[in-house]
């Protein structure tokens, strides 16, 4: 017949009581033993020096007395630091066996609710990483449908009738293989910027109007392409943009910066200051030529991009642009390569 098993209460209050200081009896047999050797010492002391003949022992004078009171009193003082010394080490005993007791509480009642808990723990795992694969196919889903979703509160305007007597040769330059993107407007600076900072959710639909629309310029495409390759790569180690808060530098930093200038002068962009971020990154980088190669891509593609957008942007969108996951992951690459050295 299998023995049934012990209720959750029972097992868990166990190894809680073990830990309660047990009521030791204030006298014990210990001191028992010292009071009566006590005792037996003071008591024969008594009788030995009343029944000694009068007059000896007397003519020591004052040395004579102090070493009858040691020989009363130091033995005494001896008995109860045996005594003493005698329930310490019991004490400490106890004390120790305690301590194993509560240790193999603890134990079995761990093994035992892993016994319990291992089914349910193998379920809700599984149910976890169902939940991930879910979501993860569902954020696939969204990035493929970046380019291929038309946006229809942007519709393009229909073409003008003038557009007919255009020369033939306006026309010709698609048949030589000029693709269709190379001749469509970029984008404006509030779409660039929202684009560059990325979705916020998935039902950010304004944030994936707005990447699909920076998404048809090339040159765009470009940046938000590397941009997303190295914040991905940056999240494997546990690193994202939003956890991030970098010191925010001024307007004119930043143009200057896309001016051409380089080192002290631009330090204030390198606003990060989180030293596990900034450490994990500088290891991956000595360490993943992958990641360096996409980090220094990224770099380079960046500087191109605020050189080009800092002429029509005013301080606002700049200050705007260094608030996006983009510039946050620039200004923690920068500082790692030694832009800003």
């Amino acid at each position: 017949m299998p023995t049934p098993e012990r209720p959750q209460q029972e097992t868990q209050s166990t190894p809680l009581g073990i830990y309660d200081r047990p009521q030791a009896p204030s006298i014990t047999g210990i001191e028992m033993v010292a009071i009566v050797l006590s005792a037996l010492w003071l008591g024969g002391a008594f009788l030995f020096f009343a029944l000694m003949p009068e007059g000896e022992g007397q003519g020591a004078g004052g040395q004579g007395f102090l070493i009858t009171l040691l020989t009363i009193f130091m033995p005494v003082a001896m008995i109860w630091v045996a005594a003493i010394a005698a329930r310490a080490q019991r004490v400490i005993r106890e004390e120790s066996a305690r301590l194993q007791a509560a240790i193999d509480g603890i134990r079995q009642a761990y093994v035992a609710q892993a016994q319990r808990g291992a089914v349910g723990n193998d379920l809700s795992v599984a149910k976890k990483l169902d939940e991930i694969a879910a979501s993860t196919r569902k954020a696939e889903t969204a990035l493929a449908t970046f380019t291929t979703r038309r946006d229809r509160d942007h519709a393009p305007a229909p073409r003008p009738a003038a557009a007919a007597a255009e020369p033939a040769e306006d026309q010709g330059s698609l048949a030589l293989g000029t693709p269709a993107e190379a001749l469509a407007a970029p984008p404006s600076n509030d779409d660039f910027i929202r684009a560059l900072n990325f979705p916020e959710t998935a039902e950010d639909e304004v944030g994936f109007a707005a990447l699909r629309r920076a998404l048809r310029d090339r040159k765009t495409a470009q940046i938000i392409q590397a941009s997303q390759d190295v914040l991905t790569l940056l999240s494997q180690d546990g690193i994202y943009m939003d956890d991030l808060r970098p010191d925010l530098a001024r307007p004119d930093v930043w143009r200057q910066f896309a001016q051409g200038t380089r080192g002290r002068a631009v330090a204030a962009l390198g606003g990060v200051r989180d030293r596990s971020s900034l450490a994990l990154t500088a290891g991956r980088m000595k360490q993943d030529p992958i990641f360096r190669d996409a980090a220094h891509h990224f770099l380079r593609l960046f500087d191109r991009m605020i050189a080009a957008f800092e002429p029509s942007a005013t301080d606002a969108e700049i200050q705007a642009l260094a608030e996006t996951r983009t510039a946050r992951a620039f200004m923690l690459l920068g500082r790692v390569a030694g832009t800003f050295d």
